[in-house]
């Protein structure tokens, strides 16, 4: 691999800091990371325990403020809105896939996929969600509950949430960390499938090396910096 510095993306950030406490017991977290993630691309972001990862993936989907500097997600400056504002371009913009799944469990699988949608008053291409669930293989579980899931199962429909919107960016924390291993590869397939086939961009962070190999690039972070960034 080589090492390539990105300049634009559908995601970008500019001196992004964030920093707990003050004087002696400051810590930051994040320490003046400057990165973009590209448009139709996988990018998988490691590094060790207390590195930052998290910490980026958080400012960069408006999840938690920055301490410091600028992020946007394309041409939106998320670091300048309100928090009105941040709410609807979370909900029109921005999927999530997290390792806890994140269901509701009172409601099915074809319930929660379009639970986004109902939200934003939108309503279901039939077409669309027809094509996700059959990608992920869900056609036949639409109308078990998350507790009537595997595993695996409820990580596909908290994939196919996150892709029904059509969002500009996924973001997946950890997506695969409650998986067995064939359970993973089914879903970093998909993820995998959603850059190259549907045109998804998606910004993974992952502590799993398998799981970075299915990435275009992977991003890596030591002590709040970015200290590699390496394009498969």
């Amino acid at each position: 691999m080589s090492t390539t510095v990105a300049t634009a993306g559908v995601v970008r950030t500019e001196g992004l800091t964030k920093s707990y406490g003050s004087g002696e017991a400051l810590v930051r977290a994040l320490d003046g990371v400057t990165v973009a993630f590209g448009e139709r691309e996988l990018t998988a972001v490691m590094g060790p325990s207390g590195s930052g990862k998290s910490t980026l993936m958080h400012l960069t989907a408006g999840l938690d403020a920055a301490t410091a500097g600028r992020s946007w997600i394309g041409e939106t400056e998320i670091t300048a809105l309100d928090d009105r504002a941040l709410t609807l371009l979370r909900r029109d913009r921005v999927g999530f896939i997290f390792q806890s799944f994140n269901l509701l469990p009172t409601l099915d699988a074809r319930a929660n996929i379009c639970l986004p949608l109902k939200l934003a008053g939108r309503r279901v291409d039939r077409d669309w969600f027809d094509h996700v669930v059959d990608t992920l293989g869900l056609t036949d579980r639409l109308g078990h509950r998350p507790g009537e899931l595997s595993g695996g199962q409820q990580q596909r429909v908290a994939a196919a949430r996150a892709v029904i919107t059509r969002p500009r960016v996924i973001f997946a924390d950890e997506p695969t960390g409650a998986l067995d291993s064939a359970a993973s590869d089914q879903l970093l397939g998909f993820l995998r499938r959603s850059v190259d086939d549907l045109g998804q961009s998606i910004v993974m962070v992952t502590h799993d090396p398998d799981a970075a190999r299915w990435a275009d690039r992977v991003v890596r972070l030591a002590d709040g910096r970015v200290v590699a960034d390496e394009r498969r």
